[in-house]
């Protein structure tokens, strides 16, 4: 093994630290990167590592790649590693092709993590993603959040997903292959500038002269990264102060939100926001600075999914009752990505929402601490036409709700702590 396998392969070690599955999934498409955290994390099984499962994504995009993901196979053959080829078909041509697959591939692999029991997923992101990133995201203006480093790991559909080659560049890990004689292939997308992505990386080749390389801006989105840190612990520490939980909803002391950062206060409506949304992506700057001004004036406001109702001094966040409208779950399963109903099994119930038609038929609502805006907004149980309980509206008949934590993004965690 080289000098520079053997500092990769400890630096893929220490991303771990002290929480090293004893089951790693590792994330393979049969390019340059992957290929090269596939060897790497080979060596490491090799000295008492992780037991490896290889899984690759065909996207159905490319006639080669059906190929590219056998050729993985054969790779795992080798070193008697199991490997699982999954299949994405769902584009339809419309929206952001790019995107639509990146969403589409951490799903089927945290799906199959998740039937396969294993607790975690390698992905091969390295400082030239990093680096390409900062330029893409700086292109649209972004701000602190947006220019900091990606994330070493994350959460997903019950999986940890993480980066342990993040601190590594393309080359590196390219000069671990030639070393083994390994070959990669190369994705066409990969130089088509129609791609965002390849104009940055284009980009980054002009850049080179000037010392602006991958490893430089991958240091300068750690370095914002670590800004980012401070201004979150000052987020928290304003959120246990003006902010509590009530039925799902987030109620802030608007008195004591005035006398805080205008920065902070973003911060932590876009938090409580992401909370109760469940969304993907915060809502747009200019939009969230025309809703701060609106509850500023006293009014309220509906935002990503949301309603922000202003009462005397209190400023309450809730789902917007249109969104869930419509939206269904069998009893047990998650409802809006956040609550979870049980009770006595009745054939044909559903959780739905309450709406203005089951609000009418809660007797004792009005002993409910929630608006009829939040409780309209409420999961209940339904049986057609009939409905058979609502708990956040005082109908329990024997049936709870649970709120259930959201993966990344826990604003409850966020006061408790």
């Amino acid at each position: 093994m080289t000098d520079l396998a053997a500092r990769l392969r400890q630096q893929i070690a220490g991303a771990f630290g002290a929480d090293r599955p004893e089951r790693l999934g590792v994330a393979v498409s049969g390019g340059s990167d992957s290929l090269a955290l596939l060897t790497l994390l080979n060596d490491w099984r090799a000295t008492g590592g992780p037991d490896l499962h290889a899984v690759t994504v065909d996207h159905g995009l490319r006639p080669e790649a059906a190929e590219e993901a056998r050729m993985v196979g054969r790779i795992c053959d080798d070193w008697a590693m199991p490997h699982t080829i999954l299949q994405w078909a769902g584009w339809d041509g419309n929206g952001n092709l790019p995107d639509a697959a990146r969403r589409a591939r951490y799903r089927l692999m945290a799906e199959w993590a998740v039937d396969k029991g294993i607790p975690a997923i390698a992905v091969a992101h390295t400082a030239d993603d990093q680096a390409e990133t900062f330029l893409m995201r700086l292109a649209r203006a972004a701000g602190l959040d947006g220019l900091s480093a990606m994330a070493p790991r994350w959460q997903q559909g019950g999986v940890t997903f993480l980066r342990p080659v993040l601190n590594a560049t393309r080359d590196d890990l390219r000069e671990v292959l030639r070393d083994r004689g390994i070959a990669w292939a190369d994705d066409p997308t990969n130089v088509d500038p129609a791609y965002e992505r390849v104009r940055a990386r284009q980009v980054l080749e002009t850049l080179a002269p000037l010392g602006i390389e991958a490893a430089t801006l991958a240091e300068v989105a750690g370095n914002l990264a670590d800004a980012r840190g401070i201004v979150d612990t000052q987020v928290a520490f304003a959120a246990r102060n003006v902010a509590r939980i009530e039925a799902g909803d987030v109620l802030i002391d608007r008195t004591a939100l005035a006398r805080i950062e205008p920065e902070i206060t973003r911060r932590l409506l876009q938090k409580a926001i992401l909370w109760i949304s469940g969304a993907d992506y915060p809502p747009r700057g200019h939009a969230l600075k025309r809703m701060m001004r609106t509850i500023d004036a006293g009014d309220s406001a509906t935002l990503h999914g949301c309603r922000l109702i202003t009462r005397a001094g209190t400023l309450r966040i809730t789902r917007e009752e249109k969104v869930v409208a419509g939206l269904t779950a069998p009893p047990g399963a998650l409802w809006d990505g956040r609550w979870r109903l049980s009770g006595p099994e009745a054939e044909g119930a559903v959780v739905a929402a309450l709406g203005e038609n089951g609000l009418r038929h809660c007797p004792n609502r009005r002993d409910s601490a929630l608006p009829a805006a939040s409780l309209r907004a409420s999961p209940a149980v339904w049986q057609g036409q009939t409905l058979l309980a609502a708990p956040l509206a005082g109908l329990e008949n024997g049936w709870t709700a649970e709120l259930v934590r959201r993966e990344n993004h826990d604003f409850a965690a966020l006061i408790s702590h």
